[in-house]
């Protein structure tokens, strides 16, 4: 165990035993199964935290994992004390990876919801805001300069398709965006599930097209990002790519399928 997640996980136990299992404390223990180095990226006003696998010597593109939304709301009406998501779908994907990779965290999520400037609209009605935007932004290029990463390729899940997205207009070494069961267009997405508007954020399918090449797989048994929702409106982005991979839900199923579409990221 790493002195950084040692720290953590006896901050925590001093608290008690239910913030123990808190879900930023499963998301470390997974990261350091993996193996990965656990980061603390500047994010302008906020901390992000990242896990970082260095991968293959010399490569110089990075692969930017991006969570879906986690938990923002509790029991669908209040806002989540932390967003956090309790079971990660990319710290698995990002182990199968031989690339450098980074897994790169939202602000307030993954233990920070209680840092300064925290507030409950980041992760709710402002979860794809300019504030997040911004940040996320701002980590990923001193992350790149430092690392001496000249190119991205952007991976996103749900919501991180997002947040892919919306970033890749704002990185230029970005040479490629994947979203998996991407919410895509927000606004259709929250019509359909009667969910109150994401007011406060940027829709993807309101920006310009940024001529950057894009992958999109839906799947096929998805409830939550239905494909039939945004199938024919992706199918016409100049640059993108479309797929609906079958036997496949919004998080079931991906695991198996990742080491294939790695390699065509790859090629």
């Amino acid at each position: 165990m790493t002195p950084f997640v040692r720290r953590l996980v006896c901050f925590c136990c001093l608290l008690g035993a239910a913030a123990c299992s808190s879900p930023a404390v499963k998301l470390y223990a997974q990261a350091e199964h993996l193996n990965l180095q656990a980061l603390e990226l500047s994010g302008g006003p906020y901390r992000l935290t990242a896990f970082y696998q260095p991968g293959q010597t010399g490569n110089k593109t990075l692969h930017v994992y991006l969570e879906g939304d986690g938990r923002p709301w509790q029991r669908g009406r209040w806002p989540a004390a932390d967003p956090t998501t309790h079971s990660s779908l990319m710290l698995p994907l990002l182990g199968l990876d031989k690339k450098p990779a980074l897994y790169l965290g939202r602000p307030c999520y993954n233990g920070h919801a209680a840092d300064p400037g925290c507030e409950a609209s980041l992760w709710t009605s402002g979860r794809y805001g300019e504030a997040v935007v911004a940040a996320m932004t701002a980590a990923l290029e001193q992350f790149c300069s430092s690392h001496g990463f000249r190119q991205l390729v952007l991976i996103g899940h749900s919501g991180g398709g997002s947040l892919a997205m919306l970033l890749a207009g704002r990185l230029s070494q970005t040479i490629l965006v994947v979203t998996l069961a991407g919410n895509y267009d927000i606004d259709v997405w929250a019509a359909y599930h009667h969910y109150l508007p994401l007011n406060e954020s940027l829709n993807p399918a309101r920006q310009p097209e940024s001529g950057i090449p894009e992958w999109h797989f839906l799947a096929a048994l998805d409830r939550t990002v239905p494909p039939d929702l945004f199938l024919s409106a992706l199918a016409r982005r100049g640059h993108a790519h479309v797929e609906i991979l079958p036997a496949i839900d919004h998080h079931d199923g991906w695991l198996e399928v990742w080491s294939q579409i790695l390699n065509r990221i790859t090629e």
